[in-house]
């Protein structure tokens, strides 16, 4: 019995394989010919094409029969291309945030370190103003005690008594009236920070005055 079937079938292939050698693709369109054991969902799955978008460019009304050799021409999605895009933009953004925030951290880290650069010579300068300054006021108490009384703490002379030669009444109010060193010296710098601020300024006017 003549298998016209069959005859169209092969006379198909030969015609799709003389034609177009396989499967051709375009940058829009995909040509296929169908090889032996395909269906529609294989070739729906490898071209990432529905089965019904296949159907419906090719006139196919029955999706669970096509033969070997049948011409299929369809519109592929153009889906790896935008993943790839959005996997290169995604990567680019990240890419960019990391290094903003490296350059951030970065920026952070040098001002803190100059940050406490300066506070580290603000400090180290004001601890060393503060040791000069503080010399210069023993200095110059230890110059109005030698000039004043030598350092003898029952030094007199009249009213005056003492290590800083204090008067009776500055003795009232600052003390320094027994022998103890301690006390005639802290009654004498009393006096000095009361009216002349500094040992320093004591000295400048016993210097200009010949007495403080």
């Amino acid at each position: 019995m003549f298998n016209i079937k069959k005859t169209l079938t092969i006379a198909a292939g030969v015609a799709g394989a003389l034609a177009f050698g396989g499967a051709h693709a375009s940058a829009d369109t995909t040509d296929y010919v169908v090889q032996s054991g395909d269906t529609l969902n294989k070739i729906s799955a490898k071209y990432n094409v529905s089965v019904d978008k296949i159907a419906a460019q090719n006139n196919i009304s029955n999706v669970n029969w096509i033969v070997t050799g049948q011409h299929l021409s369809f519109a592929t999605d153009d889906t790896t291309s935008t993943q790839t895009a959005s996997t290169t933009t995604a990567a680019a953004d990240t890419s960019s945030t990391t290094q903003a925030a490296s350059t951030t951290s970065s920026t952070d880290n040098t001002a803190s370190t100059s940050t406490q650069t300066a506070s580290t010579t603000t400090a180290a300068t004001s601890s060393t103003t503060t040791s000069s300054s503080s010399s210069s006021e023993t200095a110059a108490l230890n110059a109005l005690i030698a000039r004043e009384s030598s350092g003898n703490v029952n030094a007199t002379n009249g009213q005056y008594y003492g290590l800083g030669q204090l008067s009776a009444q500055a003795r009232s109010i600052y003390g320094g009236n027994t022998a103890d060193y301690n006390d005639q010296l802290n009654a004498m710098k009393a006096y000095i920070a009361t009216r002349y601020g500094t040992a320093v300024n004591a000295l400048a006017h016993s210097n200009s005055t010949g007495g403080y």
